[in-house]
């Protein structure tokens, strides 16, 4: 069976430009994983680990510098025009921020319609009787869509464009921070509407953030990045059960809840310049001679979890 999704071995780059000429920043660095189908797939990890950068490589939305993206068996990088078009009419993202994507000057019945009337070939009664139905399974009323973004609230406003992103019934929809600028109430209302949903119109979901309590509530399996690399990928479970790696143990130490009072707190700042070896040893506490000279291979801890962690067997 097919993967609905298959990234191989992704690479992306910037160039920055510096005093004495421009710096190359390695924002995906190898990045491998499959998705299934009806699967939600979350990505954690610090700001600047490369999530966002990674999304929007999947979106077509930045050039990779080499690796494959696979829709479906079908490399995205060799979608033109069509292809392309039918892509993002089966992908579709949802932003951290909603007010910034939401067209001010748009009625909401415009932003969710325009979609439709592009993509399809709907009539203008079939169109507003779409529009009506989604916005009622977001919970809001019909009768707000003839409202302009500026007059709901930014948990409102993030339905809207929950709703926008399933207006054309995609396969898979990437969750970008989707959460994250709301209060812990209206999040606890968007997480629930999200697995309600995922479950009516068999949602596949990539979703990212940094909250571990959110992803634990929501996710299937999760994938830890670190510095544009994959440190530890398994099902949830295995990930807040058993975290194998010293940087997802850190990072869930971070929360009280899940946290064990014998480990050690994450400590340091990124570096600056990319390590040579794990990416992770200058804020190890695990770190051995080896670890800073090359980058450790995956190690299976079981079919569906691996780390990336040469000290495994001495640091569990």
């Amino acid at each position: 069976m097919t993967n609905l999704l298959e990234i191989d071995n992704l690479k992306i780059e910037y160039k920055t430009a510096q005093i004495n000429g421009t710096k190359t920043v390695k924002a995906v660095n190898g990045v491998s994983f499959y998705l299934n189908k009806g699967e939600i797939f979350a990505i954690a990890g610090e700001s600047g680990c490369g999530k966002s950068t990674l999304a929007k490589a999947i979106m077509n939305l930045v050039p990779i510098k080499s690796g494959n993206i696979l829709y479906m068996g079908n490399n995205t990088k060799d979608y033109k025009n069509t292809d392309l078009k039918d892509y993002r009419k089966k992908v579709q993202m949802v932003f951290q921020n909603p007010y910034s994507s939401l067209n001010p000057k748009m009625k909401i019945k415009q932003i969710l319609s325009e979609p439709l009337e592009i993509n399809t070939n709907l009539k203008k009664s079939e169109i507003s009787k779409k529009v009506e139905n989604i916005i009622e399974k977001v919970g809001l009323d019909k009768k707000q869509l003839e409202l302009y973004p500026h007059e709901f609230s930014g948990g409102q406003r993030q339905r809207i464009a929950i709703a926008r992103a399933l207006i054309l019934e995609p396969e898979l929809i990437i969750a970008d921070e989707p959460v994250s600028a709301l209060d812990a109430s209206v999040q606890a209302q968007i997480l629930n509407m999200l697995n309600e949903l995922k479950h009516e119109f068999n949602l596949t979901m990539i979703f990212i953030s940094h909250d571990l309590s959110v992803i634990k509530f929501l996710a299937d399996r999760v994938a830890i990045m670190y510095l544009g690399e994959i440190m530890e990928i398994g099902t949830t479970d295995e990930i807040f059960n058993n975290p194998s790696h010293p940087y997802t143990k850190a990072l869930l130490n971070a929360i009280p809840k899940f946290g064990k009072t014998t480990e050690t707190i994450l400590k340091g700042d990124l570096p600056i310049e990319l390590p040579q070896g794990c990416k992770f040893a200058s804020r190890c506490s695990h770190t051995e001679d080896k670890c800073t000279l090359s980058c450790p291979d995956f190690v299976n801890i079981s079919d569906t979890h691996k780390v990336r962690c040469s000290a495994i067997n001495t640091n569990q």
